[in-house]
């Protein structure tokens, strides 16, 4: 079978951009799509916060220059091009100064209408200017989800693209890239402004990612359960009328993990390296650890992990009753790793104080400490509001570390609820969004542990899982070859 030719375009690619999951999504699903043999080609910013120092960038000779017109405005751009790490797969970087030259991945100038639109647009050039016609345009999230449209606009002309179908994935329908509607004229979308919702430019609004979900061939979201969450008022942000419509051309896939960097029996950051076999290891992690931390060891008593933007989406509220007592009144370690909303921060920080030498808060991110945290903990919690996919449940489970989750989107998906009865499952969920929900999924969880044959066998459920990006992979081509068959 002849390999699929696959555009992606993202506002950020793991390792050399990112803030979330985006950036890790993008990265991976194009490492792994270049490992089954396909042609990808992936496009994103160059930003200049982007540490060249590790990466070999350089120029596509015939692809410098360039201009594009949007509205009364050119941009002059170039393209760059560099080898994915652990690939031989060169990916494209979109050199636009006068865009891309800001002191983050995002900003907020007034133009992040002409920084994302541009993206797309020079995607879109860069594949007419190497004659390359792809079979799918692959468009994440709302930075790029004028890449359906533009393609039924602007580039409707060139067969190059005649056969192009288009998929754009929602990694999280909360931001939507919604501006006045003024910026139609800026996106050089005037003479097609029957094109968007009228309802919405009366009320003087471009929504990105609505306009996306109207005009993409195929949409997917990051886990099965999310992509029916979505069409509810509750979890669709406005958008879940039009998803409803749109049914039948959304597919939830659940994202994968890299088994390259997240296997403790491999993983750089650990002092003791440990399998599903042979635990050993997985009990020095935690004494160092938490030694490390001046937090106290003693065999038995069970540590809880957190490694988590502290924002309201994460369920960071339902810990205000649940931790402090926790603590006050059992036996047991807690160590948060984070950053976002300061009063989150404090929270933390304060339980420190409250509690020395069983509470530890590390403010802010830190890699090798995250993989420390998965390898050190005994359970790891994760009561999110709403989660449309998540890795870190996944990680979990490979690491020998029990996930604490709320029942939602892809925590729903892949944590499956431990039976005692049968032996099965991999984990602890709450239906209810409350701290009573939370406590009683910790209290569940704690008496298990309490439980020797019970705690190995809800380890070596958890560890024998398989969320590789190599069988997640298979599910984007076969869905590429659907849409591309017609």
């Amino acid at each position: 079978m002849p390999p699929l030719r696959i555009c992606l375009a993202s506002a950020e690619v793991s390792p050399f951009a990112k803030t979330g999951g985006l950036g890790d999504v993008t990265g991976a699903l194009a490492r792994y799509l270049w490992k089954a043999g396909q042609d990808v080609r992936l496009f994103f910013p160059f930003y200049s916060s982007i540490d060249t120092g590790p990466h070999d960038i350089g120029p596509v000779d015939f692809i410098r220059h360039l201009g594009i017109r949007l509205g009364r405005r050119t941009f002059e751009f170039s393209a760059f091009c560099t080898t994915l790490p652990r690939t031989e797969l060169q990916v494209y970087l979109v050199h636009c100064p006068e865009l891309y030259h800001r002191r983050g991945l995002y900003a907020d100038d007034g133009d992040e209408h002409l920084r994302f639109a541009m993206l797309g647009r020079a995607a879109l050039e860069c594949c007419q200017r190497m004659g390359w016609a792809p079979d799918v345009v692959h468009c994440n999230d709302w930075h790029t989800a004028l890449m359906p449209l533009d393609l039924k606009t602007h580039y409707a002309w060139d067969k190059l693209f005649a056969r192009s179908r288009t998929v754009l994935t929602l990694h999280n329908v909360g931001y939507q890239g919604v501006f006045g509607a003024g910026v139609v004229d800026d996106l050089d979308f005037a003479a097609h402004a029957s094109l968007l919702f009228q309802d919405d430019l009366s009320a003087d609004r471009l929504n990105f990612l609505k306009t996306g979900i109207l005009y993409a061939d195929v949409l997917t979201t990051v886990s099965p359960t999310h992509a029916h969450e979505i069409q509810t008022e509750q979890y669709g942000m406005g958008l879940d009328d039009l998803l409803r419509r749109r049914h039948d051309h959304l597919v939830g896939i659940l994202n994968g993990v890299d088994y390259e960097e997240w296997d403790p029996a491999i993983d750089p950051h650990l002092p003791f390296h440990y399998t599903a076999d042979d635990l050993d290891g997985k009990e020095q992690n935690k004494r160092a650890l938490l030694q490390d931390l001046s937090l106290r060891y003693a065999p038995g008593v069970p540590a809880l992990g957190i490694v988590s933007r502290l924002t309201g989406q994460k369920g960071i509220d339902l810990y205000y009753e649940v931790l402090p007592p926790l603590l006050r009144h059992r036996d047991v370690r807690l160590v948060a790793l984070g950053s976002g909303e300061p009063r989150y921060e404090e929270f933390f920080a304060a339980l420190q104080r409250e509690f020395p030498g069983k509470a530890c808060f590390y403010r802010g991110f830190h890699n090798p400490l995250a993989h420390r945290i998965e390898a050190g903990c005994d359970l790891f919690l994760m009561p999110s509001l709403y989660e449309p996919c998540g890795l870190n449940q996944m990680y979990s489970q490979r690491y020998g570390t029990v996930p604490v989750v709320r029942k939602t989107g892809g925590l729903a998906d892949a944590v499956d609820p431990w039976d005692p009865t049968t032996g099965r499952g991999t984990g602890f969920l709450f239906d209810h969004y409350t701290p009573d929900g939370l406590a009683w999924a910790i209290a569940r969880a704690l008496e298990t542990y309490n439980n020797p044959d019970h705690w190995r066998r809800l380890i070596a459920n958890g560890m024998s899982r398989d969320f590789s990006w190599e069988r997640q992979t298979e599910r984007y081509v076969d869905l590429y070859r659907r849409l591309a068959g017609g």
